[in-house]
């Protein structure tokens, strides 16, 4: 039985690997530069984020459906794979940068400083990922996991400042703002009361 579980793990991690698997193989040979691989990881971390995210809001809107019950027992996953492109991200800022003085001369741009922020806040969200956390930070788990929001705030706005380009953000993160402010502004169901 544990084996049976372990594989399917192994088997979505290398589902949430292939994008870098893919994207990492031009760097490697040669054909690539660190620059060319700011964008793709990025916009991987990002997308993972999103998903992690949607998957609350559908559920209170559209209730418990089979395949939406599987994606969120794996939406954990979901986030640590967002952490890691992001750290993917992050390394190859810094290949391509190649100096501490020049990151730090353009550190207080909007679009500079506000990823170095949404990665702080990624690092205890994925270090808390795991059930022995849940199990000790109890119902402070929650509350610290909330920190995704503000968080996806800053990679949306880290987003369109590094690009210049609000459109292709926005097609990224519209379907998010859209079920978040379903699933807050929906009108409350009637509860029913007999006589």
């Amino acid at each position: 039985m544990l084996r049976i579980i372990l594989n399917k793990r192994l088997v979505f991690w290398a589902l949430l690997s292939l994008p870098a698997f893919l994207m990492l193989q031009p760097y490697f040979t040669g054909d690539a530069i660190a620059m060319d691989m700011l964008h793709p990881t990025g916009e991987w971390s990002a997308r993972f984020m999103i998903a992690a995210m949607l998957l609350s809001p559908l559920l209170s809107l559209i209730g418990a459906r089979p395949w939406l019950s599987w994606l969120i027992q794996r939406r954990r996953a979901l986030g640590v794979a967002a952490f890691a492109y992001a750290v993917l991200h992050l390394v190859f800022y810094v290949i391509d940068m190649g100096n501490l003085n020049d990151m730090l001369a353009e550190f207080l741009a909007l679009g500079i400083w506000t990823g170095w922020a949404a990665m702080l806040l990624f690092v205890p969200l994925a270090a808390t990922s795991n059930d022995a956390s849940m199990r000790a930070l109890k119902a402070g788990w929650k509350a610290l996991q909330r920190l995704v929001y503000p968080a996806a705030v800053l990679v949306l706005v880290h987003w369109i400042f590094i690009h210049n380009n609000l459109v292709p953000a926005l097609l990224h993160f519209v379907p998010l703002i859209l079920l978040v402010a379903a699933r807050y502004f929906r009108p409350r169901r009637p509860i029913f009361k007999g006589v």
